[in-house]
């Protein structure tokens, strides 16, 4: 069977959103709210691929927004439940968000306290996030229980606080974990914090359930969340990012040129710093399809990118066939947590943005320009 994102139908380079996969893991996250009666709502920090919003909201409450401007983005075009929830809002963004959410979640006793009458006023839920201090995500990075977090209220310091009109509590230290460290993280929330939950109307669990990843105990899942919602009788929601988007496309690049120096290296017309950066900053190695480990097949290369950066620098690899100009490498699994990390960094091209349609044909969503790159700027 032929790759379809090897197409010239598809330009490079481009995210290319695989419509079929997206609506997989649609129906696999239905299936979890049906069976726990959870809520599943969209992290927009994770998946903010607005022209799939249409097949997204088939199947999933709403959004959750990180900033005034995610919170814009999900009432204008997803257009059911906005959440949200930030290190710390200004006295503008309240005034901007009050209008566009349904809930709204506090990163300090400080921040409520500051905003609590306004919005309560404005008819929209409030939520503390709080800390359980339980760590178990693998990269220290994305950890938001580490010693020294700027995330979250750690239990001493609600002692003694007055909580009337908080209605639920958010708790986020998962980052593309399993539902054993779900188990284990609801065991730390009752610890510290079971003695609230019984006045509470709702329980966010926040992200980082990769429910749509291989293996995933999905029915352990639905039993942790029944059990919670039973117990407490109370409304439980989850806010995936990356187990939407998880496996559903990936970004189509070109070799522009072979230099050597110390052995073959392949020049992109991607850049890891401007259009994956989580391959700098975690750091990873994201996989290419037919490729392997260095000197593992016939011809190895290292794939640079191109900017002006001397380590934009993906990593080494090997190919079964010798590389050359307009060679398409497909770097797998690049829908979540990168496009929405891209930049215009040196001016280079943005790869476009696309979808694969589930009768296969090519839909190009938008195709950046230099315009665009100048409008960043003044």
């Amino acid at each position: 069977m032929s790759n379809p994102y090897v197409s010239s139908a598809i330009p490079s380079p481009c995210y290319v959103l695989n419509e079929a996969l997206l609506k997989r893991n649609l129906e696999l996250m239905q299936y979890v709210q049906q069976q726990s009666g959870a809520q599943i709502i969209l992290a927009l920090k994770g998946f903010s691929m607005w022209s799939a919003f249409p097949l997204v909201r088939q199947y999933l409450v709403g959004c959750t927004a990180s900033s005034v401007w995610e919170a814009k983005l999900a009432y204008e075009e997803f257009g059911r439940e906005v959440h949200a929830y930030a290190p710390g809002y200004k006295q503008a963004d309240i005034d901007t968000l009050l209008p566009l959410v349904n809930h709204i979640s506090f990163n300090s006793v400080g921040q409520w306290q500051r905003y609590a009458e306004q919005t309560i006023a404005a008819g929209v839920s409030p939520g503390l996030r709080v800390n359980p201090e339980h760590q178990e995500a693998a990269t220290e990075l994305y950890d938001p229980s580490a010693p020294g977090s700027r995330l979250g209220i750690r239990a001493v310091e609600l002692e003694g606080v007055d909580l009337t009109g908080v209605e639920g509590l958010h708790v986020h230290n998962l980052c593309e974990c399993d539902s054993m460290a779900l188990e284990r993280t609801l065991a730390a929330v009752e610890e510290k914090f079971g003695h609230l939950l019984h006045d509470m109307k709702w329980l966010n669990l926040g992200g980082g359930h990769l429910m749509t990843r291989a293996g995933y105990d999905v029915e352990h899942l639905i039993k942790q969340l029944k059990r919670v919602r039973e117990q407490y009788q109370i409304e439980v929601i989850l806010e995936p990012g990356s187990a939407v988007a998880w496996q559903t496309g990936p970004l189509v690049a070109e070799v522009v040129d072979i230099v050597e120096n110390a052995g073959k290296i392949a020049i992109l017309d991607v850049s890891a710093t401007g259009h994956m950066p989580d391959v700098l900053e975690m750091p990873y190695r994201p996989a290419v399809t037919g490729a392997d480990l260095p000197h593992k097949l016939a011809y190895t290369y290292k794939l640079g990118g191109n900017s002006c950066l001397a380590g934009d620098v993906i990593g080494e690899y090997s190919f079964a066939e010798p590389l050359q100009p307009g060679s398409r490498i497909i770097f797998e699994d690049m829908m979540h947590y990168t496009m929405v990390k891209s930049t215009f960094f040196n001016g280079v091209e943005h790869p476009s943005i696309g979808i694969l349609r589930e009768d296969g044909s090519f839909d190009l969503k938008r195709k950046f320009s230099y315009e665009d790159f100048r409008a960043r700027l003044s």
